[in-house]
């Protein structure tokens, strides 16, 4: 079973209900601090919670602002928190037609609406004319019978026919079989849309949420935690005793076999130990297949009393794990105190483990039905071992789906943009969580942008061949028309050239000296102003690049004069200004408010960019605070938007320009 879709809200800062995709495998929220990344992973824990202690309070998670007013109507009319749309595996949809003879389609969903008085409102429709026909065939049945069934629509208006006419004694246990399913229906409408429910309901994956809170200790005093236990058992309003360092030694106690009742003279120190070494050997070795940065790290663990420690570490065993360091002739430290990186890993794996256990215990497919809500997980990790995090949630998503959130750029995959939703705190609106980059924050986006960056140096020194550009745009306008050209049989970018945005020609002199100390090809493609530019000539002139190697975007405008200079351009311009307008639209088209740009609005000129922005200035329309408008949302739209059916003449450009460099390159 996949969710495919959650819509939260209202709920806390989200003012609004926000319908936001779920990914297959892994959904990134991405967005600065406090614009609301947790309280979306709240909403969905507390709908539909694995170990079953989350419910929804209108006093603390309804929006503030209208909590008031929505109090007087909430006992009579509870509304909706969160909604999700569930779609079956193909496996389970023929399992299902097989079971009660219907005609499920592969792309079956259903919803489920979990509201503020934590019910569960039910939206399934499934036609019953298939079981109907299924029904008919049933043998004994009369003609009579047989043809009450072929007259009805449904299971209801079958039994209601059969209840007309006279049946033989095979058709009144048919009819009686009929009546039972109806009884056994709190539904009024379809009798086999309740009884699709109940048999995919069981398959309905739950949340497990994990966050920072829930990390180890370096020390339990188990007396303690055993006292608390006892009163929270005794009484359970006492929630506040069990914090969540103490559920995370619980945890490792669990799976180690051990019961704090073992605490109590009875199982010997030794026994004990080994139970929960043994353990801490296996999450060590499974952290390690993931864990790169340093492998001689290990978890040791101790259990003993220390009368001269402080309250309550005085009264009785304690429980200490530590962290050897055998690069260091096997140092240990606290485990709370080094390695903060490691700590959350291991933490996860001992909570995820022992929550596994419980749900297996309890009757739950842990193995499938779990969505893993990780929050800000791996910021203590140093940027290559968030790349190893990322490889372990990879392993992760194989079984279930994750979603999490972060704000670091070394947490996005940049091949997975697609996987990303942007999340923002907006001025009287509140949180919005979509996957559209238009018109968002460029503090919001900044981690993609950079991840793009990181991506690209990452493959500096591993591509032979090299094309360095000025900013992420050109990266990201010759990346996609690449792949519509190579998709159509045309000469895209050849697949072992890595683009590489440098930031700008001043930055290229650094680069090229980068680049070329390690024998590597490079070509250079830039923006012409109309004439040649003082820096790249130095550059030449210190042959630092070879002149054949440095094109510029006016030598692909005019297909007539491929490779000449010709009138000052962008790469903006290698596209019609029919096609760049549609996307420079749709782009900007909340700050729009409705106005499409066409060609014939804009003044003449040379470059599409500048056209647009005395056209904006022309008419007062502000798209940033700092005049004109941010060239990357463009290019970001056209990058993750479906693409409209790019024209001729746009591709001839693009083809002839790649075609030159794969030329200088080969």
């Amino acid at each position: 079973m996949i969710l495919t879709k959650a819509v939260v809200g209202p709920y806390r800062s989200i003012n609004t209900a926000q319908s936001v995709d779920i990914d297959p495998n892994v959904t990134v929220l991405v967005g600065m601090n406090e614009a609301g990344k947790t309280v979306f992973l709240k909403a969905l824990h507390k709908a539909n919670d694995a170990q079953g202690k989350e419910s929804f309070n209108p006093t603390d998670d309804y929006p503030r602002r209208h909590l008031t007013t929505y109090l007087r109507s909430h006992e009579d009319d509870p509304i909706a928190a969160v909604e999700f749309t569930y779609r079956p595996t193909k496996a389970e949809i023929n399992k299902a037609n097989q079971t009660f003879s219907c005609d499920l389609p592969d792309d079956f969903s259903f919803k489920v609406i979990h509201n503020y008085a934590n019910n569960k409102l039910v939206t399934i429709s499934v036609a019953e004319a298939s079981a109907i026909a299924a029904l008919r065939n049933k043998p004994g049945l009369s003609s009579d019978a047989g043809k009450a069934l072929s007259e009805s629509k449904t299971i209801r208006e079958a039994h209601t026919k059969l209840g007309q006419i006279d049946l033989t004694e095979a058709d009144s246990a048919f009819a009686e079989a009929l009546k039972k399913r109806i009884d056994a229906c709190p539904w009024q409408g379809s009798i086999l849309s309740y009884e699709i429910w109940r048999h995919f309901s069981v398959s309905i994956p739950k949340f497990l949420y994990f966050s920072d809170y829930d990390l180890l200790p370096g020390k339990m005093n188990l007396a303690d935690l055993k006292s608390r236990v006892t009163a929270l058992k005794n009484d359970p309003s006492k929630k506040a005793l069990i914090e969540p360092k103490h559920l995370s030694i619980l945890a490792l106690l669990r799976i180690a076999g051990v019961d704090l009742d073992d605490f109590d003279g009875k199982t010997t120190y030794e026994e004990m130990r080994a139970k929960v070494e043994g353990v801490s050997i296996n999450l060590t070795d499974k952290v390690l297949e993931f864990w790169k940065q340093n492998e001689d790290l290990e978890v040791e663990v101790d259990i003993r009393p220390d009368a001269t420690d402080v309250t309550p570490f005085d009264n009785g065993p304690n429980l200490y794990l530590r962290i050897k360091n055998r690069r260091h002739r096997g140092v240990t430290t606290p485990f709370d105190q080094r390695s903060r990186g490691f700590i959350w890993f291991f933490s996860f794996l001992v909570w995820f483990d022992s929550v596994r256990d419980q749900l297996t215990s309890s009757g739950v497919d842990a193995s499938s039905n779990l969505i893993l809500l990780l929050d800000e997980p791996g910021l203590a990790l140093h940027a290559l071992a968030q790349e190893d995090f990322l490889n372990y949630i990879d392993e992760l998503s194989k079984a279930h789906q994750v979603i999490y959130t972060t704000h670091s750029p070394f947490m996005v995959r940049s091949e997975r943009l697609h996987q990303v939703r942007i999340v923002e705190d907006k001025a009287d609106v509140g949180t919005t969580v979509s996957d559209n980059l238009s018109g968002s924050d460029p503090r919001t986006i900044f981690p993609l942008q950079a991840a793009l960056g990181w991506s690209v140096a990452q493959n500096l020194f591993i591509s032979k061949t090299n094309l360095l550009v000025e900013g992420v745009s050109e990266l990201a306008y010759l990346h996609t028309m690449s792949s519509i050209l190579s998709a159509g049989g045309e000469t895209g970018l050849d697949g072992n050239t890595t683009v590489v945005p440098v930031g700008g020609l001043s930055n290229v002199a650094t680069f090229t000296s980068l680049l070329g100390a390690n024998g590597l090809s490079i070509a250079l493609l830039l923006d012409y102003s109309g004439r040649q530019d003082q820096k790249l000539e130095s550059l030449i002139h210190q042959k630092l690049i070879q002149k054949k190697s440095v094109f510029n975007v006016s030598q692909f405008r005019d297909m007539k004069k491929v490779g000449q200079d010709t009138v000052p351009s962008d790469i903006e311009d290698l596209f019609t200004v029919k096609l760049y307008l549609t996307y420079f639209n749709k782009a900007f088209a909340k700050q729009l408010n409705g106005v499409s740009i066409t060609e014939q609005d804009l003044p003449p000129g040379d470059r599409i960019v500048q056209r647009i922005e005395k056209f904006l200035v022309s008419k007062g329309i502000e798209l940033r605070p700092s005049g004109g408008f941010n060239h990357y949302t463009v290019a970001a739209t056209f990058s993750t938007s479906p693409s409209v059916k790019v024209d001729a003449a746009t591709k001839a450009r693009f083809s002839a320009l790649f075609s030159a460099i794969n030329r200088q390159l080969e």
